[in-house]
This record gives C-alpha cells, sequence and structure tokens, in this order.
C-alpha cells in the first residue's frame, strides 16, 4: 500500500494527459547524430555491454533483462531509446502479449495478426489407401451401408431391392475375409459383422417367399459356435416351416429354441409357447394346445391366450371349463390408464393443456386400440360360447352377461344383450328380438338408441311403417346425433313419398358424420325421384370417391347417365363396372342395350352373348338374340333361343309360332308342318296356327287342307260371337250406369250382372291373342307376370326390401348387426 498514491480532493484526475515529451518527437531526428550513426551503420545491433550514459536507469550495470536486445541511444534530450533489436529479437512493449505480437519478430516486419502474407496453409496429408487396415475398414464400412439400405428398402416395401442389398452385403463380406486373410489379420475377423450379414440376408429370403434359401442361412447361423444366443433364430427358422404348413417341424425347433432360452427371458419364453399352442391347433391337438395355454395363463395371463383357451375348450365341447376360461378372460389386466385420466379439471390451466396434449397421443391411442381389442375378444367369446354352456342360448347369454356385470367391461354388457336379440333374429324368433330390444327403453340414452334403431329396421323389413316411424323418432329423441336413426327415420318417410323431408334427414345424418355412406346412398336416390339428376349424379361421385369397387355405386352412375342422355358416359361406367363384377347378366345386357341403341350392332351382340351365357333364361335377352339371327338370316340358330323361351314360358304360343315360323323360313318345310301341328294340338283355337296348317298343306299339296280350313272357318266364326258378345256387354254396362235413380232393384241388380259378366269376358279374351294379329308382331314385353327372376337382381343393395334393379328405388336402411352401435 506504500506505492499507491491517493489523490487529493482538490487535485484534478484528469491533468497531464496534454503535456508534451519530446522523446517521442520525429521531428529533430534528422538531426539526432546517434540516430544517423545507427541507420548507416550496424553499431545499432550491437549488444550493450556498459551503459555508456551514465544519466539512465541502467548506468553503472550490465542489461540483464532478456528483452535487452536493443542498444539505447542517446537522443536529443539524452534518454535512451527503448526498443532496440538484439541478435534479431525484438522487445516486448509490456509484459502481456497481445492478439498476434511475437517476440521473435524481425526487424522490418509487417503487423500481420492473421498470417495473411505466408500464403495458404499446405493441405493435409492423406492417409494412403493403399495400406491393408485401411482397404479393411472401408470395406466394413460399404458392408454397414450396404446392410442400412437394404433395411431401409424394406421398410419402403421395395422387396426385391432389400434382396439385392444384401446379397450384395454378403459379397462384400466374403471379399472382407479375404481381405483379412491375406494381410494375415485371420484372427481379427469381425465376427458381429457376419452375423449382421447373415441374419439380414436370411430375413430378406424369408420376406421374398424363399424359404429353403431363408432356412439355408439360418442354418449357416446356427451351427457356427462362434456367434453367440445364435439358438434363438430356430424361432425364425420355425416360423417358416409354420408358414409351409410342415408343423411338425416347428414344433421341434420352437422347442429347441425354448430349451436354449434361459428363465431369465420370460416374456419371451411366453411368445414361443404360446407359437407352439397355435401350431397344436393347427394341428388338431386341442389337448396339448389346452397345455401350453393354461401354463401361460397361469404364468403371465394375456387376452390372445384366454381367447385362444376359449376356443380349445369349445372344440373338445368341455362347458365347465370355458365358463373358468371366460371368467380369467376378463380378469385378465390390460394395464392401461382409466379414462378419468383424460378429464381436465376445471380450475388448473396448467392441467388442462396437459391432459389435451396427451389426450390423443401415440400412448392413448395403443391404449384405446388393446381396450377395443380385448372388447372384441371378450364379445367374440361369449357370443360363441354362451348357446354352448347352457341348455338354451339364452340362458348362456344371461350367465355371460352376469359375468361381464362383475368385471372391468360393465358396459359390455348391454352390447351382449343386443347381440342376444339379433341371435334371436337369426333363428326367425322375431318375437323374441324385438321383446328383448324393448327392455332398452327404460335403459342409459346410448343403449336405448342403439336399441330402438334396431327396432325401427324389424319393423321397416316387416313393412310395418308406423312402427319403424316410432321407434325411429324414440331413437333420434335418446341420441339426436345418431346417424343411423336418421337414416331409418328417412327411410320411413321416403316410403311415405315425401321426398323432400327424406333428403333433410338424410342430410342432417351426413352433417353428423360425413362418413356414412347409407346416408348419402340414399340422398342421391332420393334426388332421383326428384328429378334433380344433377344433384344426385354428384351425391353418386362423391360416394364413388369413397367406395372405388362399390358396384351399386356404379350402376346408378350408369343409369343416370342414360337419364342424362349421354349414352356414351353410361357405357364407360358399366365398363368399370364388369371389371368389378364381371359375370353379371343384367349388366352385360344393359351393355348390349346401349350399344343396341348406338347402332352398333356387333357390340351388342357380344354383350347380349355374354349375358346369357351366365344367365340363359332373360327372356328380353333370348328374345333379342333370336330376333338378330332373323334379321341377319341365320334362322337356324334362332331356333335354339326361342325352343329355350318355350320352355321358360310355355303357356305364351308366341314361342312356339316363332320355332315353327324359323322352320318355314329355312326352308325346312315338314319340319314347319309338324311344329305348327303341335301347337294346334296344344292351342286349338289359335287362329294364327291353323292360317299357316292351311298355307302349309295347300303348297305341298296334302288332303289335311280342307280339314284345317273348315277348323279356320269355325274359329274365326266363334271369334265374332265372341267379339259381339263383348261388345254388346260394353254397351249394357254404359246403359246401366246412364240410368236414373228411379230404375227398379230388379233391373239395376240384372244390369249390374250383365256389365259384371261383360267385365270379365272381357278381360279372359283380352288374355288370348287376337286373331287378326300376326305372331311376329306379339308385344316383346309381354312376360308372364308369375316368372320370377332365379339369380335375382344382383346389384341390389341387400339392406334393403326385394325391388328389381331396373326401378332404381332401392335405398339402404341401417343395417342391423355386431357394429350397429355408435362409437
Amino acid at each position: 500500500m506504500e506505492h499507491v498514491h491517493l489523490a487529493a480532493e482538490e487535485d484534478d484526475l484528469y491533468s497531464g494527459y496534454n503535456d508534451y515529451n519530446p522523446t517521442f518527437d520525429s521531428e529533430e531526428l534528422d538531426n539526432d547524430a546517434g540516430f544517423q550513426q545507427a541507420v548507416r551503420t550496424s553499431h545499432g545491433r550491437r549488444p550493450p555491454m556498459t551503459a555508456k550514459f551514465p544519466g539512465t536507469a541502467i548506468g553503472g550495470r550490465a542489461l540483464g533483462t532478456s528483452f535487452g536486445s536493443r542498444m539505447p541511444m542517446a537522443s536529443s534530450m539524452g534518454r535512451p531509446m527503448t526498443g532496440a533489436v538484439q541478435d534479431g529479437a525484438a522487445r516486448p512493449m509490456t509484459a502481456v502479449r497481445a492478439a498476434g505480437y511475437s517476440s521473435a519478430m524481425t526487424r522490418g516486419s509487417t503487423f500481420d495478426p492473421l498470417g495473411q502474407s505466408k500464403g495458404p496453409a499446405p493441405p493435409l496429408e492423406g492417409k494412403s489407401e493403399d495400406t491393408p487396415d485401411e482397404k479393411v475398414k472401408i470395406l466394413e464400412k460399404k458392408v454397414n451401408d450396404l446392410i442400412e439400405e437394404s433395411c431401409l428398402a424394406h421398410g419402403l416395401g421395395d422387396l426385391q431391392l432389400s434382396l439385392d442389398r444384401a446379397k450384395e452385403a454378403g459379397r462384400k463380406e466374403r471379399a472382407l475375409v479375404r481381405q483379412r486373410e491375406q494381410s494375415g489379420n485371420a484372427d481379427h475377423i469381425n465376427l458381429d459383422l457376419t452375423y449382421s450379414v447373415l441374419f439380414n440376408l436370411a430375413t430378406q429370403y424369408a420376406n421374398n417367399d424363399m424359404y429353403a434359401e431363408a432356412l439355408n442361412t439360418y442354418q449357416v447361423i446356427v451351427k457356427n459356435k462362434m456367434f453367440s444366443n445364435a439358438g434363438r433364430l430356430k424361432v425364425n427358422m420355425a416360423n417358416i416351416h409354420f408358414k409351409q404348413k410342415n408343423y411338425p417341424k416347428a414344433i421341434k425347433l420352437y422347442r429347441m429354441a425354448l430349451d436354449q432360452i434361459s428363465n431369465s427371458h420370460k416374456e419371451m419364453r411366453i411368445k414361443i409357447m404360446q407359437n407352439i399352442g397355435v401350431v397344436f391347433i393347427r394341428m388338431g391337438q386341442y389337448s396339448d394346445a389346452i397345455t401350453s395355454f393354461e401354463h401361460i395363463m397361469s404364468e403371465c395371463p394375456n387376452i390372445k391366450t384366454g381367447f385362444n383357451l376359449i376356443l380349445c375348450y369349445y372344440a373338445i365341447g368341455d362347458r365347465e371349463r370355458m365358463k373358468k376360461a371366460f371368467q380369467k378372460l376378463i380378469c385378465v389386466p390390460l394395464g392401461i390408464d382409466e379414462e378419468d385420466k383424460y378429464i381436465p379439471p376445471n380450475d388448473d390451466t396448467h392441467a388442462n393443456l396437459v391432459i389435451e396434449a396427451i389426450k390423443n397421443d401415440k400412448l392413448h391411442q395403443m391404449e384405446r386400440e388393446r381396450k377395443a381389442l380385448a372388447e372384441k375378444f371378450i364379445m367374440t367369446s361369449a357370443k360363441l360360447i354362451a348357446p354352448a354352456i347352457e341348455a338354451t342360448f339364452a340362458a348362456g347369454f344371461d350367465w355371460c352377461v352376469d359375468m361381464v356385470k362383475s368385471s372391468q367391461y360393465v358396459e359390455l354388457a348391454n352390447d351382449l344383450e343386443i347381440n342376444k336379440a339379433i341371435t334371436y333374429l337369426r333363428q326367425r324368433d322375431f318375437n323374441q328380438a324385438v321383446e328383448t330390444l324393448k327392455t332398452f327403453e327404460k335403459k342409459d340414452s346410448r343403449v336405448k338408441s342403439a336399441a330402438a334403431t334396431n327396432l325401427s329396421f324389424l319393423y321397416f323389413l316387416e313393412k310395418d311403417y308406423d312402427q319403424a316411424d316410432r321407434y325411429a323418432d324414440l331413437a333420434m329423441t335418446a341420441d339426436r346425433y345418431n346417424p343411423a336413426a336418421l337414416i331409418n327415420k328417412g327411410n320411413t318417410v321416403f316410403v311415405k313419398k315425401d321426398y323432400e323431408k327424406a333428403a333433410e334427414f338424410y342430410k342432417e345424418a351426413l352433417r353428423n358424420d360425413s362418413s356414412c355412406t347409407e346416408a348419402l346412398y340414399n340422398l342421391g336416390l332420393t334426388y332421383k325421384r326428384l328429378g334433380r339428376l344433377e344433384e344426385s349424379l354428384d351425391c353418386f361421385l362423391k360416394l364413388h370417391a369413397i367406395l372405388r369397387n362399390s358396384a351399386q355405386v356404379m350402376w346408378q352412375l350408369a343409369n343416370l347417365f342414360e337419364m342424362l342422355e349421354d349414352p356414351h358416359q353410361a357405357i364407360e361406367w358399366l365398363m368399370q363396372l364388369i371389371t368389378v363384377t364381371p359375370t353379371d347378366p343384367q349388366v352385360l345386357a344393359k351393355l348390349g342395350e346401349l350399344y343396341d341403341s348406338e347402332g352398333d350392332k356387333s357390340q351388342a351382340f357380344q354383350y347380349y352373348q355374354e349375358s346369357f351365357r351366365y344367365f340363359p333364361s332373360n327372356i328380353d335377352v333370348i328374345e333379342w338374340l333370336g330376333a338378330y339371327y332373323i334379321d341377319t338370316q341365320f334362322c337356324e340358330k334362332a331356333i335354339q333361343y326361342f325352343e329355350r323361351a318355350t320352355l321358360i314360358q310355355p303357356t305364351q304360343v308366341k314361342w312356339q309360332l316363332m320355332v315353327a315360323s324359323c322352320y318355314r323360313r329355312s326352308g325346312n318345310y315338314q319340319k314347319a308342318l309338324e311344329t305348327y301341328k303341335d301347337i294346334h294340338r296344344k292351342f286349338p283355337e289359335n287362329v294364327e296356327c291353323l292360317r299357316f296348317l292351311v298355307r302349309l298343306c295347300t303348297d305341298m299339296g296334302m288332303k289335311e287342307v280342307q280339314d284345317y280350313a273348315t277348323k279356320l272357318k269355325k274359329v274365326e266364326k266363334m271369334k265374332e260371337i265372341r267379339e259381339q258378345r263383348v261388345k254388346s256387354a260394353r254397351e249394357g254396362s254404359a246403359r246401366g250406369t246412364r240410368r236414373e235413380g228411379s230404375a227398379s232393384s230388379d233391373s239395376g241388380h240384372s244390369s249390374h250382372g250383365t256389365s259384371a259378366k261383360g267385365e270379365r269376358l272381357s278381360a279372359k279374351m283380352r288374355a288370348l291373342p287376337g286373331s287378326n294379329e300376326p305372331y311376329e308382331a306379339s308385344s316383346q314385353r309381354d312376360i308372364d307376370a308369375s316368372y320370377v327372376d332365379p339369380l335375382g337382381a344382383p346389384m341390389e343393395r341387400p339392406k334393403t326390401a326385394a325391388k328389381k334393379r331396373n326401378e332404381e328405388d332401392e335405398f339402404a336402411d341401417e343395417e342391423l348387426g355386431d357394429d350397429l352401435l355408435p362409437e
């Protein structure tokens, strides 16, 4: 502290900065003799041994510092200069080295702190790749890269590329081994790399269904004692044998793998035993499978094993063990959090944000999937064992419901009750099904809505539209956002021909569930009934974007384009349709009809012929094909079609007349005569047949011509009498309607009786073909009304009441099924 001088309060802290020191005056250097001498000679570089100027701070002693390389020179003021140079070393200006300053800086050097004057740095000395070690490292890197590329290609679904990369990695790895052997480092082979290459190659062989090559590669790994834990790969080999249905070999390898895995790997042993049980099921050895599954359920129970165990007990018909297995199944812990965890509290903002973030994360999705799978197995098990564990399936369902109610799956009890009703439906016991569903009217809203939806559907199928409408309203009251209830309500309004209101219900169902295809389909049909074809077309185009391979949607699109008078687009959609249903005779016949309307007879013939091949009982197709052969002057080929029409409609005389006409046109008059005679025996009052018999017998000079001529006159006379009677009956009926109310009751009764008799006679006469009409002019649509298509209309939706597809007004009801309950 004695060297620290504190400034007095009256001193100026900033004084002395403007004082001039003449030592640094460079203007007088020209007159300084010492400086000039140093410049001209090397005197200034000589080391000073003694101080020559006794007035300085180093006078009388040698300069013992390391930075005394520059000799002090006499200045104009007699003060030595600093920074003298000695041995080329520059004296530092201060004790702290500044950035870029070097004590070795030579005289005359410039200030270059970044070293830019030295030019660019020399390149790094590259490692030589010729050395064996470097070659080995490069090959190892290439092998690892190829393995990684193979795995990535498999992840992208390119199985062939992944196999190619795996094979190339194998070749590189063998080259690496040879390289090590040549360099004398055979003892330093990378076993991990060899194992990775072989394992990846075997896996890619198996992925490409090259099972023999995969097994050979796995065998190479397993037999190599240098690979530790290679015995586990016998599980993969067993899996391959399972795919090849070589079940005994698969079980042998599974057991060998099980022997080589220690008890510390409990989870892996459980999975192998589960595989063994599944193989025993495939072999039909249910007792051995039960042994494996029971061991798993006692050690580490899980849903799949419990379900498989129930299947095995069901296969052997053990009722009591089925019950015990079902009880074990519903007690299996799922290991998931309760749903209450995801209900946000109202007062904690931070907790609400956290719950919002984890509400739909991957973990919660996995939990939902696991719970859905467990519920599916439990429902399937209950439906399977319910008819088997008790004397009646109803008692079995009741037992399952009681067990489920006492478990963690309480909400499944109501679903089982609904499945009970569905089982009644499958057994055609509709009354019991309705009674079971009616018990849900007082349950909670979700179950009530589902039960009412099913009841509405049932009554709709029975055409009890009032009850269907009532339960549809009940379902909507219980759950207004139930799209199935809205669709059923729309259907009940649709059958009452209130299409505008039906469209509103379908639209509301779509607002609640935009993926409801039934509502969109029905909305399209409703617009079609209203004549709003463009809007209907828009609905079906949207539906086609969702259901790309739906045959019903394509048919509706084709029909709409036909109604919009765009046959080319209609043909395009029908062509797409036959790629989905290539054997549909109705679609093929429709294509033939469209091509016929366009004038393309050859294409029409092709599709009509295909339609006839798949369904040889369509009268319209048969008639078109027969007429086509007659037009093309191939009457012999037309005969087989009209003969088939005769078999389908034996009471229609026109088909037999067509057969006889074909014989006559082809010149086979004898066969034509025999056919006409046969027709006359079956239809003795047919005028057309008698006319042709008279003509043929006259042309052929036969004696029977007089008999047929007599019969023809008699039939024609009878026909005239009938026509007169019909005419008089009609006139009497007309007079009866004009009579005054004062007529007597007896005459009124007589008039009505005559009128009724005349109507019956008229109806009977209209049922017979006219005598003055040629058989070729018979109506093409005159088909027996009792004829029913045995194959049915293949394009009808299975969820609707039975209608012909050409009416195009079927609509999709909500189907009663296991998945009818809303989510």
